[in-house]
């Protein structure tokens, strides 16, 4: 997969307007719907399906469940790179729990409940500082369905 198509098929989803669990461009997403569409958008069918789960992602096991998630179907990389999935981390003793795409070194596609939209923004320092992991997504060579973990 290419770093620039990627990039591509992500910033068509500015505009989409946030959903809770929707994965939908100009429908409404979140930001893991954000991701699933941009996967169906470049390999032409779903990522499987997460289950339900909190707008705020939290989890009473203290499950770090969205990194293993990413773990499973992704490429971990060490730098953050244009076209890579970005996972954030609001404290470090929490999950990570939000999700954008990188689009060049200094911003970043997401789906943003506070905004009401997918929006681009700047990665900022309070940004920065969050990224729990950085994630490639996969060439279609390499890409699984198997949910056996």
């Amino acid at each position: 997969m290419t770093d620039q198509r990627v990039v591509t098929e992500t910033l068509d989803w500015i505009g989409t307007p946030y959903r809770h669990q929707g994965a939908r461009r100009g429908v409404g997403c979140d930001c893991l719907g954000l991701v699933r569409g941009v996967w169906r958008g470049l390999y032409g069918f779903e990522l499987p399906e997460s289950g339900p789960y909190a707008p705020d992602w939290a989890e009473s096991s203290g499950a770090d469940r969205l990194l293993a998630e990413l773990r499973f179907h992704f490429h971990e990389i060490p730098e953050p790179a244009a076209g890579c999935v970005l996972l954030f981390r609001w404290r470090a003793n929490l999950p990570a729990k939000h999700l954008g795409i990188l689009v060049d070194g200094g911003c970043f596609v997401h789906a943003y409940e506070g905004a009401g939209a997918v929006v681009r923004s700047r990665l900022v320092p309070q940004w920065r500082r969050r990224i729990a992991s950085a994630f490639a997504f996969p060439t279609t060579a390499t890409i699984s369905i198997d949910r056996s973990i």
